[in-house]
């Protein structure tokens, strides 16, 4: 098939290209071909979002009390610094029993050696102008006004409770570090108003959210280059905005109503009217100072061919596989410059394995 299309391409260009150009055209469009033949965006999975947190101790127990459990711990003593990875892993959880990298939702949690001594260190969790571009991760629960009476009984702080605002259907936890937690329902709120239990083994780690400045080139991105799906829009044009939430269908498909919150492994693009207008405008990437969400982390099926995948879609990198001293992890720039890590699957291979 690629020969003949080569051979009908060489019929067309041969006029107005040289004999190397040509060539060098056709290898990287055969380059291109082999190298989406042997990675499937299919088998991909939205795995982690990375936070950094002050004290692990208290962040480690905020997440814990939400049901979360650390499925993954590498501790990195020569660069001072540990990486918890907590995730839903109960008997009723999408991904039980799953490898920390075969898996979706997914909290990272990045802890700098020293900053729980420092009582002058606080990270920004990119709600506060003029920092703003990270928005929230989010926890989709069975019974929404006992699970959020569960969380204010345990002493913890809410930037809106649920029953704040004109917004009744969702409320917004602070954790220890100030990072704002979406809750919402699983159910309908009114067949939850009356009930008092919460099962946090039924939870789930939903989506995460970022702010983007042109919804366009997002979309584009995020379905073209790394294989999402369009699962949800929200458009809010009263308030100026739509909100685009994407994801990889896998096992559940993707849904034909409105419903996500059974899910894990969203995100969340928030788009803002008009930004895309404004030459100088530009969302922080929480990866300059002051500094605050790191990424988010996609898990692929072969990692080599991905990353030549994305090279020939000519993306921006922060790190590329060769790159620096860990050849096991890739780390692409997406259109607002936050930072889309890459790493292997080890269903699909061990070769590369963080």
């Amino acid at each position: 098939m690629i020969s003949v299309w080569a051979s009908q391409r060489c019929i067309t260009v041969n006029r107005i290209a040289s004999p190397n150009r040509l060539y060098f055209s056709l290898l990287s469009q055969r380059r291109q071909f082999a190298a989406m033949a042997a990675t499937d965006p299919g088998t991909y999975k939205f795995n982690h979002s990375m936070i950094r947190v002050k004290d692990p101790k208290e962040s480690v127990k905020f997440y814990e009390f939400l049901g979360m459990k650390i499925v993954k711990k590498l501790e990195c003593p020569e660069a001072k610094f540990d990486l918890y990875f907590l995730a839903y892993d109960s008997p009723k959880a999408l991904s039980h029993g799953n490898d920390g990298m075969d898996r979706e939702g997914v909290i990272e949690l990045t802890h700098n050696y020293g900053t729980e001594k420092d009582p002058s260190f606080k990270v920004n969790n990119g709600n506060t102008e003029p920092h703003r571009g990270f928005g929230h991760t989010c926890i989709s629960v069975d019974n929404i006004q006992a699970a959020c009476q569960r969380i204010e009984d345990a002493g913890y702080r809410f930037q809106k409770k649920l029953t704040d605002g004109r917004m009744k259907h969702i409320a917004f936890a602070l954790d220890p570090d100030g990072y704002w937690v979406e809750i919402i329902g699983q159910k309908p709120l009114e067949e939850t108003e009356n009930v008092k239990e919460t099962d946090v083994a039924t939870y789930r780690m939903n989506h995460t959210m970022i702010r983007v400045k042109d919804a366009q080139k997002s979309l584009k991105f995020y379905q073209e280059v790394l294989g999402m799906k369009l699962m949800r829009t929200v458009e809010s044009e009263s308030a100026g905005f739509n909100l685009y939430f994407l994801g990889y269908a896998g096992k559940q498909g993707t849904p034909t109503d409105d419903k996500t919150s059974d899910r894990e492994g969203l995100l969340e693009l928030t788009w803002n009217y008009g930004t895309e207008k404004e030459a100088n405008f530009k969302y922080h990437s929480g990866n300059e100072e002051p500094q605050g969400f790191g990424h988010i982390c996609i898990s692929v099926d072969n990692i080599d061919s991905a990353c030549q995948r994305f090279e020939d879609f000519k993306c921006s990198w922060k790190k590329r596989l060769t790159d620096g001293r860990m050849k096991n992890i890739a780390f692409l720039f997406d259109p607002d410059g936050y930072w889309v890590e890459i790493v292997q699957n080890p269903r699909y291979g061990d070769k590369h394995k963080v």
